[in-house]
């Protein structure tokens, strides 16, 4: 695997993906108006900004100095992992989000696995990969439920009734 060609395309990619959430989120206003909503939107927001932002630490660090890639994958997994779990406690108690829970709580587990792999890399030997391999492979992960999350989103789950679209 060539690990800078991989993280310069996966940082440009989610990048592009937050630039086309933020169009649009731009295109919904009434989105913002709503608290629960605003914390849904910027969930999905972070979905596609943390794991970009990891991406360009990969980039900098690179395998010849694992510290500045690892020190920036554990910042970011821990406010990743920390968001998430907030979004789910505050969806839990305004009764809101019942749709996205289990979704909620696959992207807290893979934001601690980030943080652990870049707190503890000799992790990745047990399966085989280096450790800035398996970090690739918990943000394609990352990414991927960040689809789903907009996917799920977009078809009214997650949302206040009020705010979902009309079931055809």
């Amino acid at each position: 695997m060539d690990v800078s060609t991989f993280y310069a395309l996966f940082a440009a990619t989610c990048f592009t993906l937050v630039g086309l959430w933020w169009n649009v989120v731009q295109s919904h206003p009434e989105w913002l108006r709503v608290p629960a909503l605003r914390r849904v939107v910027g969930g999905i927001y972070l979905s596609f900004l943390l794991p970009a932002l990891m991406g360009l630490f990969a980039q900098v660090g690179g395998t010849e100095q694992p510290g500045i890639w690892r020190s920036g994958f554990i910042v970011a997994a821990v406010v990743g992992c920390a968001s998430t779990l907030r979004l789910l406690t505050r969806e839990r108690a305004d009764g809101t989000g019942s749709g996205l829970r289990w979704h909620r709580i696959a992207v807290a587990v893979l934001y601690a696995l980030v943080a652990v792999v870049g707190a503890a890399p000799e992790i990745a030997d047990a399966v085989g990969l280096r450790p800035i391999q398996a970090e690739a492979l918990l943000l394609i992960l990352l990414v991927m439920l960040g689809h789903a999350l907009v996917w799920r989103f977009m078809a009214g789950e997650g949302r206040p009734a009020e705010s979902a679209p009309p079931s055809p």
